[in-house]
């Protein structure tokens, strides 16, 4: 099985998207305090558990049913499942070689969400930097400009790798 971001496998990563409608705000702070505080560490173990349960028809299954549902994970934001989705649809298809195209306004808008919460870091990360799309109308920042296109700085913007 091929690895993807971290540690996880393509499994693990639709795995993973099948959680966002399934969240409960207990589950949550349950899997939290079991990784020791690590909302990450809690994250990556519910994704592991579930590809271990779930046949991929069925991680597939739940996928659809996610993508009809309004229910979002505890502290998630209206755009954090688009944004969600977005990513780790490049996370499985790039590793895979293959190409998945972004469309630009969804990616537009979860790239301002992006850069606008504390949580993912993209300010941080891109401190002292102007960050331009070279395929949409978007900017953000200030300094040495960085410009590529809207799904390369959408990954970056969330600790991914562009290479």
């Amino acid at each position: 099985m091929q690895s993807l971001c971290g540690e996880w496998t393509v499994r693990e990563v639709a795995a993973h998207l099948t959680l966002s409608t399934r969240d409960t705000l207990v589950g949550t702070l349950v899997g939290v305090l079991k990784a020791r505080g690590s909302w990450d560490r809690a994250n990556s173990n519910a994704a592991k558990e579930r590809a271990r349960r779930y046949t991929p028809a069925e991680l597939i299954a739940q996928i659809r049913e996610t993508a009809g549902s309004a229910r979002r994970a505890p502290g998630a934001g209206p755009l954090d499942p688009l944004a969600d989705f977005l990513v780790h649809g490049q996370d499985i298809a790039r590793p895979l070689g293959r190409t998945r195209e972004m469309p630009i306004e969804p990616a537009v808008a979860s790239l301002d969400h992006i850069w606008n919460s504390r949580f993912y870091g993209a300010r941080k990360r891109f401190k002292g930097q102007r960050v331009v799309a070279s395929d949409a109308d978007w900017s953000a920042g200030e300094g040495a400009e960085i410009k590529a296109p809207v799904t390369d700085l959408l990954l970056a913007a969330t600790g991914r790798s562009v290479l």
